[in-house]
């Protein structure tokens, strides 16, 4: 994609503010980092997406939707061909009353919501508020946002260009099955504890641990919703030493179990 056919689509979408956009391409993949003049509804029918923003990339699982208001600058990553996104563009003039509308957010979708989303197939492109129909089913579908109180999805890995950090990450991205320990890589890349420890806090506002297993939380998600692997071979393959721990540490952080993740 040109430079020329990303601003073109983008014009597209926010030309009109009073209108509603509805796009079951994968274009919105393919975008560089960029920003939206309208509130955007990202759903993920399935496997797994991300979307990036300054210094923090979101996982959004499958049957999951991300929520990005108006300016927020991004750019959504599907790494798996067979993952399906659907997006739906909103007017925006009344979000300043409603908090929700005016922060980023990734939630889960339940079954009334997934049947509204899923009806949207048969629309594709511009809304209008005179095609009345489907402009009042769509206006619909994003006042029922808020009112669903769904706990948000609370996977967020944290991302630097810090020069230090950076083959550090890369890194614990490739090796992160491995039984590693801030020992180990203090010693790897030539530098004390402490200090690579105070590095991680003072550019990503986390420490090497939680970092660590975060990036295996990811991990795990991504073989759970893509693969056919079990909870122990899981376990496994993201660096822990029993199948107790790795559930341990996956319902600390998002309150499910891993089996029910799954099913879910």
């Amino acid at each position: 994609m040109n430079i020329l056919q990303t601003s073109e689509y983008l014009n597209v979408i926010d030309l009109n503010s009073d209108g509603i956009f509805v796009l079951h391409e994968k274009l919105e993949r393919k975008l560089p980092v960029h920003s939206h003049t309208k509130g955007q509804l990202t759903y993920v029918q399935g496997g797994v997406a991300y979307i990036h923003i300054k210094n923090v990339s979101y996982i959004i699982p499958a049957r999951h939707y991300v929520w990005v208001p108006v300016g927020l600058m991004h750019y959504l990553e599907v790494r798996h061909q067979g993952t399906v996104i659907r997006n739906i563009y909103f007017y925006s003039q009344d979000d300043s009353k409603e908090p929700f509308f005016e922060q980023l957010g990734i939630y889960p979708v339940n079954n009334l919501l997934l049947e509204m989303i899923i009806y949207t197939e048969k629309w594709n492109g511009f809304i209008s508020s005179d095609n009345v129909v489907p402009f009042q089913f769509l206006s619909s579908l994003k006042n029922l946002l808020p009112q669903l109180g769904a706990k948000e999805f609370p996977i967020a890995l944290p991302t630097t260009n810090n020069e230090r950090l950076l083959p550090i990450i890369a890194f614990l991205a490739k090796h992160y099955n491995e039984p590693l320990t801030l020992e180990d890589i203090s010693k790897r890349f030539g530098m004390a504890e402490r200090t690579l420890s105070r590095l991680f806090q003072s550019v990503m506002s986390i420490s090497f641990l939680q970092y660590l297993k975060l990036l295996r939380m990811v991990r795990a998600i991504e073989m759970i919703l893509q693969t056919s692997k079990s909870t122990s071979e899981i376990a496994y393959a993201t660096g822990y030493n029993s199948l107790a721990a790795f559930s341990k540490a996956f319902y600390q952080l998002t309150n499910i179990r891993p089996s029910d993740f799954g099913k879910r």
